[in-house]
């Protein structure tokens, strides 16, 4: 089995496949960083099969959980394909599809009014509105770009993602806040969520400011990051619609199975749902 080297080169240049093939900032940010976590425990072994294979047995035997430990083998993997080490990559580990969320991790509506609260009342005014706007339709940290003044006028927003379109409708009530936030920050046109020097809003920005935001309201930072606050629409829009074809396409789902991870209850609800069938006599 051949030896290679993973170089600083060769993760720009795959940086720039990634780029062609439309991952998202975020996604190619992971990756990266994944991969220079691999190089760092390789301590200047070179790559083979035996090498990947170890480091993920070092992973689960971190305490990660499987997911995470699947989502860093993709990035090395992904690297390993695109500069031809196809005989280096390993399997993922098979997960069984989980019947329940994490109780731990699980935003709740009570908590994120909690959220809302403290933010208004501290004076955090875009932070406040930038949670309510993800949370009132479900957009990714990834496609706040596209909350511009122009789609507020409009009430929906056009999405470019993954190669792929959608349209996301704002409510009335949120257009109106965000407009008269536009117009008190003097934004006429383009972006509304921006810095003080009128830049984009980082991911890393974003999760910060929410994470130091839960000391002062009183919530676990465990469960304070973007991607809850869209999993607490999906909960929300599923129980007053029923219809998980819809949400999967509000969502921007290619599949059913992702969207039904976005639905899994708390391990405290699942047990109330099984007393409730009366089967115990």
């Amino acid at each position: 089995m051949p030896e290679f080297t993973i170089s600083s080169e060769q993760l720009t240049d795959f940086a720039a496949y990634l780029r062609t093939e439309e991952r998202s900032p975020g996604t190619i940010e992971n990756y990266l960083r994944h991969i220079r976590a691999f190089t760092v425990w390789l301590d200047g072994a070179p790559v083979t099969k035996e090498t990947a294979a170890a480091w993920k047995n070092s992973l689960q035997e971190s305490g990660r959980a499987p997911s995470t430990i699947n989502a860093m083998l993709a990035a090395i993997n992904g690297l390993f394909h695109f500069l031809g080490w196809d005989g280096c990559r390993v399997k993922f580990l098979r997960v069984q599809r989980r019947l329940f969320r994490d109780a731990g991790r699980e935003l709740t509506r009570p908590e994120y009014e909690r959220l809302m609260e403290t933010a208004r009342s501290r004076g955090q005014e875009r932070l406040a509105l930038l949670m309510e706007t993800i949370c009132a339709t479900g957009i990714r940290v990834s496609e706040v770009q596209y909350i511009t003044v122009e789609a507020a006028k409009r009430g929906r927003t056009d999405i470019f993602l993954k190669g792929k379109i959608r349209t996301i409708l704002l409510p009335e009530k949120l257009c109106r806040k965000l407009l008269k936030y536009a117009q008190k920050h003097k934004t006429a046109s383009g972006e509304i969520f921006l810095t003080r020097s009128g830049r984009s809003l980082s991911r890393r920005q974003i999760w910060a400011e929410m994470k130091r935001l839960c000391r002062y309201a009183g919530v676990e930072p465990e469960k304070v990051f973007p991607h809850n606050f869209r999993h607490l629409f999906a909960t929300i829009f599923y129980r007053a619609c029923k219809d998980i074809v819809r949400l999967a396409d509000v969502l921007g789902h290619s599949s059913i199975e992702t969207t039904r991870i976005y639905l899994m209850t708390s391990g405290a609800e699942h047990v109330r749902q099984l007393d409730r069938l009366g089967l115990i006599l």
